[in-house]
């Protein structure tokens, strides 16, 4: 019985951590924080592929700095990389940035305006679960069977619950009954 309550701790931590991070791709957090899954190999060892980034814009951004940059869209994801260089261009800060694996530096030159945000937190691989979440299969498999799953525990748990307090009540009553017939 314990490996069971094991298991279902587990499911329901998969469930809060995924759901929790889908939840946060999709709707405003305060503070305009925002969630990647990063997709490439450019900026390992230091980001791994399929790590979850969490960004949150600046006022001011510096040489050294990871930043998210680029639109979102489905067909389209923002690169993370690190700057490695800022100008001013006719009158316009812009930043140079190069992922950490690449050899060259990125062609384009990064306007301030289309910085979404700086790297505070990353948490490596969370990101795969977090993409196949994302498709059907993925989930029915990371979300709703185990939602299913915690669901049904719990009516089994307030079935017995309360055939433990049915059979409470019949006890006095069959004792009642006991102590008439004598």
């Amino acid at each position: 019985m314990k490996i069971i309550n094991v298991i279902s701790d587990i499911l329901i931590t998969i469930v809060v951590v995924v759901a929790s991070l889908l939840i946060v791709s999709v709707l405003p957090i305060p503070g305009n924080i925002k969630s990647y899954v990063v997709l490439s190999g450019s900026m390992e060892p230091s980001i791994k592929t399929g790590s979850v980034v969490f960004i949150k814009p600046d006022s001011l951004y510096k040489q050294g700095d990871v930043i998210t940059f680029g639109q979102s869209s489905k067909t389209q994801a923002p690169i993370t990389h690190r700057i490695i260089e800022t100008k001013v261009v006719n009158g316009t800060q812009v930043f140079m940035t190069k992922g950490d694996a690449n050899n060259t530096a990125d062609i384009a030159q990064i306007p301030k305006s289309d910085i979404q945000g700086k790297v505070f937190l990353t948490i490596p691989f969370l990101g795969y679960a977090v993409n196949f979440a994302k498709t059907r299969n993925g989930f029915i498999l990371i979300i709703l069977i185990p939602a299913v799953y915690i669901i049904i525990e719990q009516i089994i748990k307030i079935v017995k619950e309360l055939s433990k307090k049915e059979g409470d009540k019949e006890q006095p009553q069959q004792e009642n009954e006991k102590s008439d017939s004598q």
